[in-house]
């Protein structure tokens, strides 16, 4: 493949109408926000855009329950790691470790260079039972057939599953133990709009974050989490006054840096779901699976 070459076939975005109303155009300016009134003008022109099986111009008044289907021609996806490690299989679950800079579902202009479609290649209707953020390495578990799926998507909502990650945060703290309760939800970002972070409005989030190793300027963390917030660990130590080293997001606080408007998928800093403890969905038996961490969080 050259290096101009498109790294997919292209995909087709649906997104269905609430209320009507309004022009193809406006809805999709206000719906993918990542690109202007202008860019969409355009794909219109070049036919890419569909409501109610046929092409759309952009001056069609929408109705409620209308589905817009942007056909987005093949694209060059920005390079990631597509090596992972198996951790464990059998004919229910795989688990696999993924990489940092690999997402691990489609997003954000990735499509065929994520987690998701590289472990697909392997095993063929593998789903994901979770995620983690693109910079975050570590064990992630996919189930293989519908009936695990289901049971351990259930042991999941109840809180059955036991996931502790390791992390190096700034600082170093008085305390060998927290419990960090820190409310997360979304607050505003000059370039999204909003993003999830520390919020007395947000939803309850629990963390426990117990010190590993002191370092010089900088912490070894085990951190076990009991809910399920986006970004929560990198916010709850943030709040704790511990941000991620490395982190372009997050400061002290678990709000977004005023004068770093950093991404969510951005690089840099040190997280890695280092183990799941559950039990099996089809044996019953307690299981273990652990991702050796990166040299920088042992």
């Amino acid at each position: 493949m050259s290096d101009d070459a498109p790294s997919n076939a292209g995909f087709a975005f649906r997104s269905q109408v609430r209320a009507g109303g309004e022009s193809v155009l406006a809805f999709l300016t206000r719906e993918y926000r990542h690109s202007g009134a202008e860019t969409w003008a355009a794909r219109l022109a070049a036919g890419e855009v569909e409501v109610r099986g046929v092409r759309a111009h952009g001056d069609e008044v929408l109705r409620g329950g209308d589905v817009v289907v942007w056909h987005r021609p093949p694209w060059r996806e920005e390079a990631a790691p597509l090596e992972y490690a198996v951790l464990l299989e059998d004919d229910a679950l795989v688990a696999v470790s993924k990489p940092p800079g690999l997402p691990t579902l489609p997003g954000a202009g990735f499509l065929t260079h994520t987690l998701l479609t590289q472990v697909r290649l392997r095993y063929p209707g593998a789903s994901p039972l979770h995620r983690l953020g693109r910079g975050t390495s570590g064990a992630v578990l996919f189930a293989r057939t519908g009936e695990a799926g289901a049971a351990l998507s259930r042991a999941w909502r109840e809180h059955e599953v036991r996931k502790v990650y390791r992390a190096l945060g700034t600082g170093v703290p008085t305390w060998d133990t927290l419990d960090i309760r820190t409310p997360i939800g979304p607050v505003p970002h000059p370039r999204l709009g909003s993003v999830f972070a520390a919020s007395p409005d947000g939803k309850a989030a629990r963390s426990v974050a117990t010190v590993r190793e002191r370092r010089v300027e900088a912490t070894l963390f085990d951190v076990e989490i009991h809910t399920g917030r986006p970004h929560q660990i990198r916010i709850h130590l943030a709040a704790a006054g511990h941000p991620l080293v490395g982190d372009p997001l997050y400061g002290v606080g678990g709000r977004p840096l005023p004068d770093l408007p950093g991404l969510p998928g951005d690089l840099g800093y040190l997280l890695h779901a280092w183990t799941l403890h559950f039990r099996h969905p089809v044996t019953g038996r307690e299981v273990r699976v652990e991702a050796p961490p990166p040299p920088d969080l042992r």
